[in-house]
């Protein structure tokens, strides 16, 4: 495994990393032995960056991610979580944003309590797109100040967001003091607009986190779950281009994994899974060269969509 410096964090992260949300069961029915093991698994291979929420599963990956870390050396790991976006594990999209300090402050009391830790190397601010932009004042301040409150305090070590849109992006890494961001679904095969930040992030050496290879599913042969707001037609493009991959010997998994995880210019991807078998394969994919001739075919698939903008 190697290892980059996330920017201005500091934290030698390896460049996998590992996302809890299967933990938490957003794509399917988790079982969790299972994903304990696939924890367990990404630490033996040399991952030592996790990342959670209390949003998945209605902090039902935080409890999972909790007990495979127990009893795990604090320094063999970094660890982050969420603020500000809570759901209801019973009924998916029942979310509650609250980006209050005095939320922030009580829901990360949770999280610690949850993962067994006093301590977060990074905390982002969650989604502060949803539920059309009503509460995106609040976390880019009120939330903002509450984390950096938090870090001059030492409960934490770096502050960043967790969101999706471009134009947010822009506007966070203009006018907001942060450490690091996680952008997801901005650089996989059918979107590469996470190249467009990299000159700031690099000008004030905030750390990127890169989120969602597999593009949330969609580019997976099972495909994406029920809640991805991709239309039919757009769905059935994705499966054009799996079986366009498996027609070359080769699945679209792989190689939106190789594609996603190896632009030398960011420092970690992030990617979630709650097998075992699947972190393995993760990490042998990486280490193989990426097919960029297959790479720009596929892409030619998927044109229609390449840097849509999905309503999440």
């Amino acid at each position: 495994m190697k290892y980059k410096t996330l920017g201005k964090t500091g934290l030698r992260v390896s460049v996998l990393s590992f996302g809890a949300s299967s933990l938490g069961g957003v794509f399917h029915v988790v079982e969790e032995s299972e994903a304990i093991k696939a924890v367990h698994t990404a630490l033996d291979l040399g991952i030592n960056y996790f990342d959670v929420s209390p949003a998945y599963g209605g902090r039902r990956a935080e409890t999972v991610l909790g007990k495979a870390i127990k009893g795990i050396p604090r320094d063999r790991y970094f660890l982050s979580t969420k603020v500000g976006k809570y759901s209801n594990p019973e009924k998916y999209g029942d979310d509650t944003l609250d980006y209050s300090p005095s939320r922030t402050r009580a829901s990360l009391e949770k999280s610690a309590e949850l993962l067994g830790t006093d301590y977060f190397d990074i905390v982002h601010i969650h989604d502060i797109e949803y539920q059309g932009r009503k509460y995106t004042e609040s976390a880019l301040n009120g939330g903002l100040e509450a984390l950096h409150e938090l870090k001059r305090e030492g409960r934490i070590g770096a502050v960043s967001f967790g969101t999706y849109p471009m134009d947010l992006w822009r506007r966070i890494f203009t006018e907001y003091k942060i450490d690091a961001g996680l952008v997801h679904n901005h650089y996989c095969l059918h979107d590469t607009r996470l190249l467009e930040l990299l000159p700031i992030a690099k000008q004030k050496n905030i750390g990127i986190i890169n989120g969602s290879p597999f593009g949330s599913g969609l580019l997976t042969d099972c495909g994406p779950p029920d809640w991805h707001p991709a239309i039919p037609e757009d769905r059935a493009l994705f499966r054009k281009a799996a079986e366009f991959c498996r027609q070359q010997d080769t699945s679209i998994s792989k190689l939106a994994f190789q594609f996603s995880s190896q632009h030398p210019e960011i420092t970690t991807t992030l990617f979630s899974s709650s097998n075992p078998e699947a972190v393995k394969h993760n990490v042998q994919w990486y280490e193989e060269p990426c097919d960029m001739a297959l790479v720009a075919q596929v892409q030619e698939i998927l044109k229609p969509v390449l840097n849509k903008d999905w309503n999440y």
